[in-house]
């Protein structure tokens, strides 16, 4: 776009205007009548003056829409779009432990990253969700409306509190629902992070794509019980696969909170991948963010800047604007 145009354009259209004043030579000779100064009083004579002032006001109006339109046009509007078509290759799972402990806590991570959805462009996204088993909500694709459908869901379902006196039926209903496939009624674990990881990392499909595959795993890392999988394990069968793992930790008043902390963090940034804190929501932004940072280097995706012409937001402006203006002198001359 060449916005210098626009007031170019402007300026030379007020320009004209202001020359044709000027120029506008000597005022043609007057014929007195004799008698007629009643004619200015008369109900018809004023409606058809006040028709006629309006008219030409309003024909003045048509012309500065048809001139800021044709200024636009000339200045040539396009979308500015900045891709990186390596980027495409991602495939990102978010890997959300739905425990007890971080239901709150995962409806403002998930309704986040729903929005961080639209800054994608050819990158596949699934959300495993997990307890003591692990159910998959959607697996990788990059059909955006499913995936922006299936967010907003489950960011309303997992809103609850489960602290409060009284549950709404519907919403426990809600909630039952999306977390049946993550707890197994024989066990009494809870929280097997190990586990709900290895599952998230066997989740990638096209094993032999060159593609760059992550995983965003939210956990407090409180486990409950024997799971098959320790937190090491399961990150060392995700690097084994070329996956990088990054973590949102969820903090609670717990007696084994920090010890869970320093063996996540110490676990996924040995690994090459991102710590961060999900106390505040800002952080899942700040984690894409990252990730789209530090696998634009990985992937040597260097930006390229792609215009689209868009004459058509202004082009029904000016036909518009030149249509009025058209039938208003048509009315004022008749």
């Amino acid at each position: 776009m060449s916005p210098w145009l626009v007031p170019a354009v402007l300026l030379a259209v007020v320009g004209a205007a202001v020359a044709g004043w000027l120029r506008r030579g000597r005022p043609a000779p007057r014929a007195w009548v004799a008698n007629s100064a009643f004619l200015a009083a008369l109900p018809g004579f004023r409606r058809r003056l006040r028709r006629l002032r309006t008219g030409l006001g309003a024909a003045a109006g048509a012309l500065a829409v048809v001139a800021v339109a044709t200024a636009v046009l000339a200045a040539r509007p396009v979308d500015r779009d900045v891709r990186a078509e390596a980027l495409a290759t991602r495939d990102i799972v978010l890997c959300l432990d739905v425990s007890g402990s971080m239901i709150e806590l995962d409806s403002q991570i998930v309704r986040t990253f729903g929005e961080l959805v639209d800054s994608f462009a050819g990158e596949r996204i699934a959300l495993n969700v997990w307890n003591n088993t692990t159910r998959t909500v959607f697996p990788l694709t990059d059909d955006y409306p499913l995936v922006r459908a299936e967010l907003d869901e489950a960011a309303e379902t997992l809103n609850f509190d489960l602290d409060a006196w009284f549950y709404d039926a519907e919403a426990v209903a809600r909630l039952e629902e999306f977390l049946t496939g993550t707890v197994s009624l024989d066990s009494e674990a809870s929280s097997l992070v190990g586990d709900g990881l290895a599952t998230c990392a066997l989740s990638f499909d096209e094993a032999d794509a060159d593609r760059s595959r992550s995983i965003i795993l939210a956990t407090d890392n409180l486990v409950l019980g024997a799971p098959i999988y320790t937190l090491p394990a399961a990150h060392a069968l995700a690097a084994e696969r070329d996956i990088t793992v990054h973590a949102l930790y969820a903090s609670l008043a717990d007696a084994d909170s920090a010890a869970a902390r320093a063996e996540l963090a110490r676990v996924v940034t040995g690994g090459g991948g991102l710590f961060l804190e999900a106390d505040d929501p800002a952080a899942v932004a700040g984690l894409i963010e990252e990730i789209n940072a530090q696998q634009a280097v990985d992937l040597d995706a260097n930006p390229e800047v792609v215009l689209t012409d868009r004459p058509d937001r202004w082009f029904g402006w000016l036909v518009a604007g030149l249509g009025a203006l058209l039938v208003l002198l048509w009315r004022v001359r008749g």
